[in-house]
């Protein structure tokens, strides 16, 4: 049983395999059990099981606590809250996608819990590399911190621009590439038909699967914000790869509560910009003020504060607007 102690990225292979057994095990009880049948999934259901999922990642700071310290345990809440509050806008994008591609709400989990097993492995990838890069070129965190400088002020004054997916190149490129059928096919990503012009049986792609692509693509994309965020954070692979994966896990599951009232959390954009221009800046103030790293705990007192005055503004300007009467307008059906 030595191999179990093998280092793997600074830590023992059983605390990856621990956590890994965790991750698969609530997958498998997450579509084998709760969602084993295809069904709408309603708020309540919605709240639930986001709140088992933050329960869990909250709880897990106990392991980081009981087999490293106290500082790793608040790296680790930080980077938790701060992966969950930055894939916020991932949701904006998600029901854009899926309302773009007309995909029923009891075949959406079924989509997002695929997507999950993507960005899985992805973050893996990318964490890996990360940490390879950081250990061996130090400097690369101040590069990391920039650009997480320089993506904070972007992102104040384009908060209020509106995500066109019918422009995306990527669906007209999948589209010339393989066959897809015009309407969903039940809970399927591929299908069998004949093709209109040689008779012959081929497969064809269905929206679930345009989706499916569209969605890991943009988390990709987001990924390109939030792991730099987490690195300035910690260094520790582990710490961010576990954080990163608790945090999306509760995220996509709390979805189908958010959606609704995603109107509601308008001015939140703004709160993540002035966070990660905060979490960019923590390696340069530490410099200036001759500390080692910038402290966990103030850290993450901080990110609360910034998050929370984020929605509470929302909330409130929210709540004015909605109280206002409002003129009756046509509603006209969206056309692809």
């Amino acid at each position: 049983m030595e191999f179990l102690l093998l280092l793997v990225l600074g830590k023992p292979l059983w605390m990856w395999l621990l956590f890994f057994t965790l991750v698969v095990a609530l997958l498998a009880f997450d579509l084998g059990v709760l969602h084993k049948d295809d069904h709408e999934i309603g708020v309540a259901e919605s709240l639930k099981l986001s709140a088992m999922y933050i329960a869990l990642g909250l709880s897990f700071s106990g392991f980081i606590w009981w087999q490293m310290d106290a500082e790793a345990t608040a790296q680790y809440l930080t980077a938790f809250v701060v992966e969950k509050t930055l894939a916020m806008d991932n949701i904006f994008v998600i029901a854009l996608i899926f309302g773009f591609f007309a995909i029923p709400r009891e075949y959406q989990h079924r989509v997002l819990f695929w997507g999950i097993l993507g960005v899985i492995l992805l973050r893996g990838i990318m964490i890996g590399l990360g940490a390879t890069i950081v250990d061996q070129y130090h400097w690369v965190l101040y590069l990391f911190a920039a650009f997480l400088i320089f993506t904070g002020i972007k992102m104040l004054f384009i908060a209020d621009k509106e995500h066109k997916i019918e422009e995306n190149g990527l669906i007209r490129f999948l589209k010339r590439r393989m066959h897809v059928t015009d309407e969903v096919r039940g809970h399927a990503f591929f299908v069998r038909k004949s093709n209109p012009q040689t008779g012959r049986l081929v497969r064809y792609a269905t929206p679930l699967f345009l989706a499916l692509i569209m969605i890991e693509i943009a988390d990709l994309v987001f990924a390109v914000d939030s792991v730099p965020a987490v690195f300035t954070i910690t260094t520790d692979p582990y710490i961010v790869y576990t954080s990163n994966i608790f945090a999306i896990l509760g995220l996509r599951a709390l979805y189908f509560a958010l959606a609704a009232i995603l109107h509601r959390f308008a001015y939140l954009k703004y709160a993540l910009s002035v966070l990660l221009v905060f979490i960019g800046s923590k390696i340069f103030v530490a410099d200036l003020m001759g500390w080692e790293k910038f402290p966990p705990a103030w850290s993450l007192g901080i990110t609360f504060a910034i998050l929370g005055a984020g929605v509470t503004l929302s909330l409130w300007k929210t709540g004015k607007v909605s109280a206002s009467p409002q003129p009756v307008a046509a509603v006209e059906p969206i056309q692809k």
